[in-house]
């Protein structure tokens, strides 16, 4: 099987049945393990990307959190929420499609705090700095929260 062309099928698909242009295959040993469409649009829930669904899908089936020993297929060059999943589940290796420079006279989504030509740049800011507002409010009793997840899990 193509599983490249799979990939742009099923975001090919998306698009027709009213969703967002993207797709993402994860295969292992030569075979689909999972795949998804992004479902945004058709849930409204800003987390169903099509990178993060397959993980998901694809985690259940091995019942594992990593996806080592998998080939991860995604239309697009993954965006900074699907890059953090992706480097959390380890596949062994992502191959994307098409990048956003490509893309980008067809297809865009800025939000309030967003946009993909300054997003990654956000990463490297100390929180303060970025321009999503965010306030640190430091409590010991938080902490302790990871000191007895360590004595009840070693």
């Amino acid at each position: 099987m193509d599983f490249v062309q799979h990939t742009i099928d099923i975001a090919r698909q998306n698009v027709t049945e009213g969703g967002r242009p993207f797709a993402t295959v994860i295969v292992k040993d030569g075979k689909i393990l999972a795949e998804s469409p992004n479902k945004v649009a058709q849930t409204g829930d800003p987390t169903a990307h099509a990178e993060i669904l397959a993980i998901r899908e694809a985690c259940t089936e091995l019942g594992a959190e990593h996806l080592t020993g998998t080939t991860i297929y995604a239309l697009a060059h993954p965006c900074p929420m699907c890059l953090g999943a992706l480097y959390y589940c380890s596949p062994d290796e992502v191959v994307f499609l098409t990048t956003r420079d490509a893309y980008e006279p067809y297809y865009v989504d800025d939000r309030k705090y967003f946009e993909l030509a300054t997003f990654y740049d956000e990463f490297a800011k100390p929180y303060q700095d970025r321009r999503l507002p965010m306030r640190y409010e430091p409590r010991e009793d938080a902490v302790d929260v990871y000191r007895f997840w360590k004595d009840t899990s070693a």
